[in-house]
């Protein structure tokens, strides 16, 4: 049985599709860094273009971008300086403490059913002053030593690291020439229509990122005030760290409350730094999940509140946490693809009979 021409070109365009789907899971592990940078590359060009528009040379503008990301992420890192620098120490002189309360309180309570336990308070307070105490050079040859860390995983992790910023320079440098070779590469015939669909995905993916932009912002300043009027000292850092960090799900929001937590614990020493902790984080998440994220994000990239919910949660289900990191966009590019599948199927011989 002979294909029609429609057929053969069907199956010539899954051919191309199966042999670069193959090509990207055997480039899987090289392909990281450049995935990456193309990511950030995507993320940074409008800053680019709009200072090449004010005639700034575009080499300089692209290292002013480039520059000024990498001190943002960095400046994101050092965060946790203050918090780690303030909260070693206290942690030197109230774990010994803790655990003395503990074993005060612990022990006759499990006595009354037949269960003798006692910490050994002085082998805890030894075991923390000597990790705490632990000067550079002694984390820095353990980590090294570590069988996980592993001298091959250490040199990609570092290689990647100098390679990412490397190749977001030049995807940047030369961003709009790959553009065009790429709509060069589509037929004649279909240009209009999927330049048309790129540009459609192009404005809800930007609506996105400044929606997402704002809900970092909001939650920055909320955890900042908040745990400010609890009485937190690391308030500012700590808040801030966790507002920023909530652009990854659960992972920025889980580490942040842990830094909360921790610095509750030793700073308050009793039940007032936990409950505050978890009010503060609890209105938090709740605002973020079912106000900020649905109302800035998914009102902004067309996606009523419910259906935000929904595609976080399918997405984590199905995909773990990389599905959670690009539910979002990724439900964003399918509802544009939606609109453009109820466009064509009212348009056609099937729906109008």
């Amino acid at each position: 049985m002979a294909l029609t021409p429609a057929q053969r070109r069907s199956l010539a365009w899954c051919a191309v599709g199966l042999a670069a789907a193959l090509v990207l899971w055997l480039l899987a592990p090289v392909l990281t860094p450049f995935v990456v940078a193309a990511v950030l590359a995507y993320a940074l060009h409008p800053a680019v273009e709009a200072l090449a528009a004010r005639r700034v040379p575009r080499m300089a503008a692209v290292v002013l971008v480039e520059v000024l990301a990498i001190v943002a992420l960095l400046a994101l890192v050092l965060l946790l300086v203050p918090v780690i620098a303030k909260e070693v120490p206290l942690l030197r002189e109230q774990i010994p403490l803790m655990a003395e309360r503990l074993n005060q309180r612990l022990a006759p309570w499990l006595a009354q059913f037949g269960l003798h336990v006692s910490l050994d308070s002085a082998s805890i307070k030894a075991f923390v002053l000597k990790v705490l105490d632990a000067n550079l050079e002694d984390w820095a040859s353990a980590a090294l030593s570590s069988a996980r860390i592993g001298g091959s995983m250490l040199l990609a992790f570092v290689g990647n690291a100098f390679l990412m910023p490397v190749v977001l320079f030049y995807l940047l440098i030369d961003w709009p020439r790959s553009v065009e070779r790429v709509q060069a590469l589509v037929p004649p015939h279909q240009r209009e229509r999927v330049l048309g669909f790129l540009a459609e995905c192009d404005a809800v993916l930007g609506q996105y990122l400044r929606g997402q932009l704002i809900v970092m912002a909001v939650l920055a300043v909320y955890y900042s005030a908040a745990l400010a009027i609890a009485g937190f000292d690391l308030a500012l850092p700590v808040g801030v760290f966790t507002g920023l960090a909530v652009f990854i799900p659960y992972l920025g929001f889980s580490l942040g409350l842990a830094l909360a937590m921790l610095a509750g614990v030793l700073q308050f020493g009793g039940w007032y730094g936990v409950i505050a902790v978890a009010l503060v984080y609890g209105v938090g998440q709740l605002a973020e999940s079912l106000v900020l994220t649905p109302r800035l994000v998914g009102e902004r990239i067309g996606l009523n509140p419910l259906a935000v919910i929904f595609a976080l949660l399918a997405f984590g289900h199905l995909f773990g946490f990389i599905g959670v990191l690009v539910a979002l966009p990724v439900s964003a590019l399918l509802l544009v693809a939606l609109r453009r599948a109820r466009t064509a199927y009212l348009g056609s011989r099937l729906y109008q009979g």
